[in-house]
């Protein structure tokens, strides 16, 4: 890159010499090709500093040797070498530009940031920012249309050159991936639990082990002749309805002394309360809840159903997370 700098400003000093003499063309190298390469030296000093280079000595590496180019030109003694004395002193801001660039990316490369990438991406935002700002407060209606224009324009060119963005953006993808297949492979691959039928012990309850919560044997099926609130049954044993949305799915009430009171009390965590956000333990322990207040236990579709349906607030990204989290407590070994 040095070397085609070199040669530039050596082809410049012949050309200009032959036309004006040694003086003019000493002048004229000095004011192209010499102050080229000061501006060379600060872009690449700026660059290994980790700083974004100003605006002035990106355009003047390319403004002098345009001057010297149209000089070298009309020093030309004939049409065809025109184009040969015309081109012969961009040699310097390519070996310039070529410099900056290669330092760039070694700093880049070094120190994990682009400091011109991140200067347009302030200059980006704090341009929106003003142009949002103007188009919801100015007085004028042209001048609100106008700044919401230009607000549209600047979206598209927010993250364009962000390296870092562009990563964090995959890592998220990624892990999203990575949950959505754990899930999947839990709903085809997850066995059904039958409960137990014995009475459960008093030293490991059975929904209150840190796996499978298998609930207890229920009593002898109801009668047709007596009829079942939602409160309890004949002999005031609480039963528990199928989850909102789940009705005609194949799903029937079970038995469960257990409440969601309970279940958090047992995981350690502030009981989940409708239409609050809730923590991640408070996820698990309503998707806990919700799968095994049915026999068979719901699926994770029909337990993610029954969570939106009953009102309680979490994303979907959360709720797969904390089914991940509930297979994997199920899947531990006792």
């Amino acid at each position: 890159m040095l070397a085609t700098g070199v040669a530039g400003g050596a082809g410049t000093f012949s050309n200009i010499k032959a036309a004006y003499g040694s003086g003019t063309a000493l002048g004229a190298v000095a004011a192209g090709e010499g102050a080229t390469a000061v501006l060379a030296l600060v872009l690449l000093g700026l660059t290994m500093l980790g700083q974004a280079s100003p605006a002035v000595v990106r355009a003047g590496l390319w403004a002098l040797p345009a001057a010297a180019s149209v000089m070298s030109a009309a020093a030309s003694p004939d049409g065809p070498r025109t184009v040969i004395y015309a081109i012969t002193p961009l040699g310097m801001s390519v070996s310039a530009e070529g410099m900056a660039f290669l330092a760039r990316r070694i700093v880049v490369h070094v120190d994990g940031r682009d400091a011109e990438a991140e200067a347009r991406a302030a200059a980006v935002v704090q341009a929106l920012a003003y142009h949002r700002a103007r188009a919801a407060n100015h007085p004028d209606a042209k001048v609100r249309k106008r700044s919401d224009r230009a607000s549209w324009r600047l979206a598209r060119k927010i993250g364009t050159t962000d390296t870092t963005l562009g990563d964090r953006l995959l890592d998220v993808q990624r892990e999203r991936i990575t949950t959505g297949a754990d899930v999947a492979l839990g709903d085809m691959f997850a066995i059904t639990v039958t409960p137990a039928p014995a009475a459960v012990t008093a030293d490991r309850d059975a929904v209150t082990a840190p796996v499978t919560p298998a609930l207890p044997a229920g009593p002898e099926p109801v009668s047709q002749d007596r009829p079942v609130s939602d409160r309890g049954d004949g002999e005031d044993t609480q039963v528990n309805d199928p989850p909102p949305g789940l009705e005609g799915e194949g799903v029937t009430p079970v038995v469960a002394p257990v409440t969601l009171d309970q279940l958090a009390a047992i995981a350690g965590a502030p009981t989940p309360l409708i239409g609050e956000p809730l923590t991640d333990e408070q996820i698990v322990v309503v998707l806990r809840y919700l799968r095994y207040s049915a026999d068979p236990p719901l699926s994770y579709r029909q337990t993610a159903a029954a969570f939106r349906e009953s009102g309680f607030i979490g994303g979907e990204a959360r709720i797969r997370g904390a089914w991940a989290t509930l297979m994997a407590q199920e899947e531990s070994p006792r």
